[in-house]
């Protein structure tokens, strides 16, 4: 089995999704790739903390569990023992991919193997590697801007998630693959396909899978080496051995998927922020020395990103008795509204001190692109402010399903 057991792209699944059925109780049934669950998160998160036990459940997915205090979500991020990570989306399928190294590593990788596969990465994402992509990310950010310029001023309504938030890290992740930014698109729909709506369509054409693509990209690479990430995977070995082709494969795929949609989701949240509080845009605008809390309050208060670990032996959380082979999310946005970790834990605060946030998650898979996505978001928020320090929401923000958040569709009114 190859990579799509992580990727969920092609029917090779233990079971398939039913249509949703409507959630009854968001303590007692939710489903978080309900389109309402994107839209209302926060509000959820809060109803299951003031209802008095923190962790929801579901038999939804073949049970799972949805813990919101920083506690008990650090406490399973952390507990390798009872939790693995080999499946870390939610679905009605498992993949087969054997532990300790699973589909995807490291993020599926459980010790001592993820140390290996964490390891490898590191060098290429550490401060210094991503600090020469900077420059391309503000020339990527500003052609985008001349199109949206263009666009406002015919005096059309800007989506600046469908114009701008979706396209940046596309093509700034295509250019570290050495692949065309014209794939863009492709990884859009692999995004939606895995993240949002994790469901298999027996449709799909073995063509249109990450799978396929993937191969083709290795295959390319291999043929033609060049100085990007897939030939550095390559080059790669473990005690002198090259990795396999499923590493590789699985690896690239964490790449697009977990550094794609995470990052437009907190680029788009941060100017969905600024279009609907005037007082925090203009202060940023005046006050760009802001920038650097700015971005971590963006982070803590609109974390994109919720993890799932599988129960890999009976544990109880918070009183609530987890059995082997449940789900449990791990809603970092949850964590991060924790009013007994954090002051004004549910209030947007642009000039927060004090802000340990769990944005990039918690324990050994704590994201290793944290570097770059800081970075793009930093960019992107920059050149957006520098050439339209005034504009404002001309609508409401469609919000994604599923384990990452963000707007899908962003319209905003850019003043002339």
């Amino acid at each position: 089995m190859t990579a799509e057991g992580f990727v969920t792209d092609t029917p090779t699944y233990k079971t398939r999704l039913d249509e949703r059925e409507p959630v009854a109780d968001w303590l007692t049934d939710f489903d978080h790739t309900d389109p309402s669950y994107g839209q209302q998160a926060p509000e959820i998160w809060e109803e299951v903390r003031a209802s008095g036990c923190p962790v929801a459940r579901t038999e939804r997915f073949g049970g799972t569990w949805l813990p919101v205090s920083h506690a008990d979500i650090s406490a399973i991020a952390n507990d390798t023992e009872h939790f693995t990570s080999q499946d870390v989306i939610v679905s009605d399928f498992r993949t087969e991919m054997p532990r300790p190294i699973g589909a995807a590593p490291p993020i599926t990788s459980d010790p001592p193997f993820h140390a290996f596969a964490r390891r490898l990465l590191l060098p290429a994402f550490s401060p210094k590697a991503i600090e020469p992509w900077e420059a391309a990310t503000r020339e990527i950010c500003r052609r985008l801007l001349d199109e949206v310029a263009a666009k406002a001023e015919a005096g059309d309504v800007t989506d600046a998630a469908l114009d701008y938030t979706q396209h940046v890290p596309v093509m700034v992740i295509a250019e570290m693959l050495g692949v065309p930014a014209s794939d863009g698109p492709k990884f859009r729909g692999f995004i939606n396909r895995i993240i949002e709506d994790p469901r298999p369509d027996p449709n799909l054409a073995v063509e249109d899978t990450l799978d396929y693509y993937l191969d083709a990209v290795i295959a390319d690479h291999r043929a033609e080496p060049r100085g990007d990430l897939v030939s550095y995977l390559l080059d790669l070995d473990i005690d002198g051995e090259p990795l396999s082709d499923e590493h590789v494969r699985g690896t690239i795929a964490l790449l697009i998927i977990a550094g794609i949609d995470t990052t437009w989701s907190a680029i788009g949240s941060a100017l969905h922020h600024l279009a609907t509080h005037p007082e925090d845009r203009r202060r940023l605008v005046a006050e760009p020395d802001l920038m650097p809390f700015a971005v971590e309050e963006f982070l803590r208060f609109y974390a994109p990103v919720t993890m799932a670990r599988v129960v890999a032996a009976d544990v109880e959380v918070s009183g609530c008795p987890m059995k082997e082979g449940d789900w449990t999310l791990l809603p970092f946005p949850a964590a991060n509204r924790d009013p007994e970790v954090f002051e004004r834990a549910d209030e947007f605060v642009i000039d927060r001190a004090r802000n340990r946030h769990a944005a990039f998650g918690l324990g050994i898979h704590r994201c290793l692109g944290s570097n770059l996505a800081r970075m793009e978001l930093r960019v992107a928020i920059e050149e957006w402010l520098a050439r339209f320090p005034e504009f404002e929401a001309a609508g409401e923000p469609r919000w994604s399903a599923g384990q990452v958040r963000g707007p899908r569709e962003l319209p905003v009114s850019i003043a002339g």
